[in-house]
């Protein structure tokens, strides 16, 4: 209900305002909301190019030279069109409009989402089909039942999330998707009520959206891109930073659920991630900018290779529990690709309808509105300027992580990648998840329409990752 009633009011308060300020004369055209592309000069106004000439005979010459590739003064660009219409562009639009957007979602995330959810489907329905997931669902059943005490023992969700654990903590998000909904389906199949999510889904949906994450890849990437002095410094910060998100979103739902982590098969597997974290932190600080960013990088793709060869290697081991059900591994594998197919075309509606949203909610510029409120507060406060100029990836990153992502770059650009606004936007951006759009894509997978109090706590787990990245960043940093 949380999430029908955001996506609906967002809807009707973003166009109700564009309305208003169409009519008001404050914004000239609202053609760039339907069609416009993101970072598109915005029309401000328009004017004849005879009339320019006969106004300022010296701007219109300037035009004229400059036909192609647009004349800019004063950070306005002026457009000369074929049709004799000079535009006058100031700004740029912060989000695909409504067509761009969705034939974007099915182009650049949609169809490879496909291909994500197609090969590694396939790969769990090996699991599956040589009776693997259930082994390693009975090995880690002792910790599963302690947080998931409605889950009956050794159910084969716990093998999904599992998978779905290790690809976030390695920062395979790719990988990591497919293992998640696979757990949402498996944990559907036992949820009495359909159309409600159950206690299990909503523990294992908030863990996902902290996401403890060892290796920031992405992160030190655009950090390397922007020329930082030390590209991969981000990961200590971003794995303090992921952990006490992930301990936050356990604490907050065992609350809510009533759920006693007080035992001592909880706090021994927090106690051993916690030890392997560090351990793998002590070895990555005796490594070099070049040594760390080699050596991460190897690491995850170096154990997402491992996983495949030990799932297709324990197969071939087993191959005879696959001829005894009449098939073979690649019959096997093929088939669970299959399943991969159909859960991506059940999961595009809800893409689309999220995306659309919010596209129209930046658009609109109502999320300007709500950063300037944001950032207007926190300066009532004497907050650090700096960590004010990192806000606006932290207020981004639970609608969009492309918005997010651009605010991120632009602080690094602006500020520069070692100042503490650059070094606190990556945090922003490493350390958290889409949580719209990951709520839309999770629940929509199972038809779920009733996501009850996921939506809070997940928010609530955000804010908890914002204040713990500012003060890792001010210590650390």
């Amino acid at each position: 209900m949380a999430l029908s009633r955001f996506w609906s009011y967002i809807l009707v308060c973003s166009i109700v305002y564009v309305f208003f300020m169409l009519a008001t004369g404050r914004l000239y055209t609202i053609g760039t909301m339907v069609n416009g592309k993101q970072n598109d000069a915005l029309v401000v106004s328009e004017i004849s190019a005879q009339q320019l000439q006969q106004n300022d005979t010296t701007l219109y010459a300037r035009i004229v030279a400059n036909k192609n590739s647009g004349y800019t003064e004063s950070d306005s660009i002026y457009q000369l069109l074929d049709n004799g219409i000079v535009q006058i562009c100031y700004g740029k639009q912060p989000a695909d409009g409504i067509f761009p957007t969705c034939k974007n979602t099915i182009m650049d995330i949609w169809l490879p989402l496909i291909g994500y959810l197609t090969f590694f489907c396939g790969l769990l329905n090996l699991l599956n089909d040589s009776n693997a997931i259930s082994k390693l669902a009975h090995l880690l059943a002792p910790f599963f039942v302690k947080i998931f005490p409605e889950l009956p023992k050794g159910h084969s969700a716990y093998g999904f999330m599992t998978m779905n654990f290790a690809a976030n903590f390695l920062g395979l998000d790719n990988a990591a998707t497919p293992f998640g909904l696979k757990a949402m389906e498996s944990m559907q199949e036992v949820n009495q009520n359909k159309d409600k999510a159950s206690n299990s889904q909503i523990m294992f949906l908030c863990l996902h959206a902290a996401g403890l994450t060892l290796i920031p890849t992405s992160i030190i990437g655009y950090r390397a891109a922007q020329n930082a002095t030390n590209p991969a410094d981000i990961m200590l910060p971003c794995i303090i930073t992921s952990f006490v998100g992930t301990l936050a979103a356990l604490i907050f739902v065992s609350v809510k659920q009533r759920i006693n982590l007080l035992n001592w098969v909880v706090l021994g597997f927090v106690t051993v991630v916690s030890a392997i974290i560090s351990f793998l932190l002590f070895y990555v600080n005796k490594l070099n900018g070049i040594e760390k960013f080699h050596f991460t990088g190897n690491l995850s793709n170096g154990v997402l290779l491992f996983i495949i060869l030990i799932i297709v290697a324990y197969c071939i081991f087993n191959e005879k529990i696959f001829k005894q059900n009449d098939t073979n591994i690649f019959d096997s594998f093929v088939h669970g690709a299959k399943d991969g197919f159909t859960t991506g075309v059940r999961v595009l509606p809800y893409m689309i309808a999220m995306l659309v949203a919010l596209s129209i909610f930046r658009n609109s510029s109502l999320m300007t509105i709500v950063m300037g409120g944001i950032t207007g507060l926190l300066q009532v406060f004497n907050v650090d300027p700096q960590i004010i100029n990192a806000i606006p990836v932290a207020v981004m990153r639970p609608f969009s992580a492309g918005g997010s992502r651009g605010f991120m770059l632009d602080a690094m650009k602006t500020y520069g990648p070692d100042s503490l606004a650059g070094q606190l936007s990556c945090l922003f951006q490493g350390a958290a998840e889409t949580t719209f759009y990951v709520l839309a894509l999770y629940f929509g997978s199972v038809n779920v329409k009733e996501t009850r109090y996921t939506l809070s706590i997940m928010l609530l787990v955000d804010l908890v990752c914002v204040i713990t990245a500012i003060f890792v960043c001010k210590l650390y940093f």
